[in-house]
């Protein structure tokens, strides 16, 4: 473009604008062109875990039964993201492990953020989150755990009966089996190859 005579312009890119970042009190936004929709999976990947996230409408799972969400007050916090409660021992450890944990009141209401360690200590359930709550968390505030799913299979069937919704594919040989070669002696069932 000529700013000194805007009828001289010419087209020299042609998109749309990508991702956004801040950092330094500045912004970077991403340049993508047209043939960024070509880039865009397609499809569904073939791979041994689940690609629904628990709870949602390809996983078809509800939350809110009995066992698989529990709504408690904060009894005890350390530095806004290791939680202690003295009850909750009705769950077997790690149930809550790599699920979620929602504040529902206080000011850091709708704050959410993945657990990372659900453990039992002294008779105390110990969660511990991946992130810090960024806003203060004061006892009596409460907050909803929700049962985590490690997109296993096995996880899925016991622990969720939800198997006939599973998005993954467990039965896929490893990569190991692709070099394999018949041998009289041993079973070929697609499994770990144990020479």
């Amino acid at each position: 473009m000529n700013w000194a005579n805007t009828d001289h312009r010419a087209l020299t890119f042609r998109g749309t604008i990508g991702e956004l970042s801040r950092a330094g009190g500045a912004f970077h936004a991403e340049l993508r062109g047209l043939t960024e929709a070509l880039n865009q999976p397609q499809g569904r990947a073939f791979q041994r875990s689940c690609s629904a996230v628990l709870g949602d409408v390809k996983c078809g799972f509800d939350l809110t039964q009995p066992g698989f969400s529990e709504e408690i007050p904060l009894e005890r916090v350390t530095q806004n993201r290791i939680f202690r409660f003295s009850g909750l021992s009705e769950h077997s450890e790690c149930w809550f492990e790599k699920g979620r944990l929602t504040v529902l009141s206080g000011a850091a209401k709708g704050l959410v953020s993945i657990i990372k360690n659900d453990c039992l200590e002294d008779g105390q359930r110990v969660i511990e989150t991946w992130q810090q709550i960024p806003l203060p968390l004061l006892e009596g505030d409460m907050i909803r755990l929700e049962a985590g799913c490690d997109k296993r299979g096995a996880t899925c069937r016991l622990k969720f009966a939800n198997f006939v919704n599973f998005r993954g594919f467990p039965d896929i040989p490893g990569e190991d089996w692709l070099t394999s070669y018949p041998v009289s002696t041993q079973a070929n069932t697609g499994g770990s190859l144990v020479r």
